[in-house]
């Protein structure tokens, strides 16, 4: 089952390539039965291979400033035609458009699951809204269990004298 923060790491590294001007970016949510080496796959396009570089050196930079993450290996970087970067719990596949039609991973996997992006951050909103719900109600729990108990008052003791010193 995917974590909130590896949710939150494929939605950035899926604005990463929407800021870099990638074309048609898709999210698929692996089925864990069929995939049980990760549990994304980021799929988008570029139109050349500097650009494919680009987009996977933003998803880089990206991850790496907001999480504090590098990917555990990246494979076709050099020649940008399909570029791999491995994040264990999530895969981005940059390919070049026509790389892309060709391998069709996408078919592939017909029993992952596409995420829409406005989906992803919906379900994130939630899980946020969920997550800062439950302190509240500790605090709430803590108030109302101070409230029924007797208050203790400290005492302060007075310092012990010492034994004059014989001179």
């Amino acid at each position: 089952m995917a974590t909130t923060e590896t949710r939150r790491m494929v939605l950035a590294a899926a604005e990463a390539c929407e800021d870099k001007k990638a074309e048609d970016t898709r999210i698929l949510e692996l089925d864990t039965l069929d995939a049980g080496f990760t549990d994304f796959f980021l799929i988008s396009s570029g139109s050349n291979e500097r650009q494919t570089q680009a987009i996977a050196d933003e998803v880089e930079v990206r991850l790496k400033r907001d999480f504090q993450t590098y990917p555990n290996s990246v494979e076709g970087r050099r020649q940008g035609e399909w570029i791999l970067m491995d994040y264990v719990d999530f895969v981005v596949h940059i390919f070049l458009t026509e790389k892309r039609t060709y391998y069709d991973i996408e078919r592939l996997r017909k029993s992952a699951r596409t995420v829409d992006l406005e989906q992803l951050k919906a379900m994130l909103v939630e899980k946020t809204a969920v997550a800062r719900a439950k302190p509240a109600k500790k605090k709430a729990v803590k108030k109302a269990a101070a409230k029924s108990s007797p208050k203790v008052v400290a005492v302060r003791r007075r310092p012990s004298v010492k034994a004059k010193k014989a001179t």
